[in-house]
């Protein structure tokens, strides 16, 4: 699964992905610079912060969401945290990294609370099981159609499967940050991530003679 991620990146534009869009063209020197400004108590750069990473974390908040409105709502929330928590950044990770983290958190907790009557009928003690990489849907994905219906397709995926593939496949966080965001376990967000893989090669491109409502 390795090369997974940078599979499902190469598949998204460059305006819905910060992997392919490179993000800010600050780098991370300057980046870092920001952030000691910003945990000493300076105001105009987490300002900066903000407007630097503002596109990429809203699109990941549009992602585990679903719709601007509630993305925005869980930005602000992310960012709120963030500003609060700077100052215990220990610079262990990319600041994006450490941001992209605090957002999934956010989202989680929304939609949880949005969402708390919602029926979900998956299960995660399901065995994993590796998609072959030459069926794999991010891999075949190569014109601006497929794109797009990958694109579509993570989007009709349940939450709590699209919440994992978007994090892992799309921002390339690790299944222990995943699970921790997530409050699951590993295990269950790495079945989670092969049931949503699954799911988008049976959309996307199934089989001949395939189940597509299979779960």
């Amino acid at each position: 699964m390795a090369q997974t991620p940078r599979r499902l990146r190469s598949v998204m534009d460059s305006s819905r992905n910060p992997a392919a869009s490179g993000g800010s063209n600050t780098s991370d020197p300057d980046m870092a610079v920001l952030v000691d400004r910003a945990a000493a108590g300076e105001r105009e750069a987490f300002d900066e912060l903000v407007r630097l990473t503002h596109r990429d974390a809203f699109g990941l908040a549009v992602r585990l969401t679903g719709n601007e409105e509630d993305a925005r709502d869980v930005v602000q929330d992310a960012y709120l945290r963030a500003y609060r928590s700077i100052g215990r950044f220990r610079g262990d990770a990319r600041f994006s990294t450490w941001l992209y983290r605090i957002v999934a958190n956010c989202a989680s907790t929304f939609n949880t609370r949005k969402r708390r009557q919602r029926a979900d009928l998956l299960t995660d003690d399901d065995a994993v099981v590796e998609v072959h990489p030459d069926r794999d849907p991010v891999q075949a994905a190569e014109t601006a159609q497929l794109r797009d219906e990958l694109d579509a397709a993570i989007q009709d995926l349940p939450l709590r499967l699209r919440s994992v593939i978007v994090l892992r496949d799309v921002y390339d966080m690790p299944h222990e940050a995943i699970a921790e965001e997530l409050g699951i376990s590993v295990s269950a967000a790495k079945v989670r991530l092969h049931r949503a893989r699954r799911r988008l090669r049976e959309q996307v491109f199934p089989l001949p003679g395939e189940n597509l409502h299979a779960v």
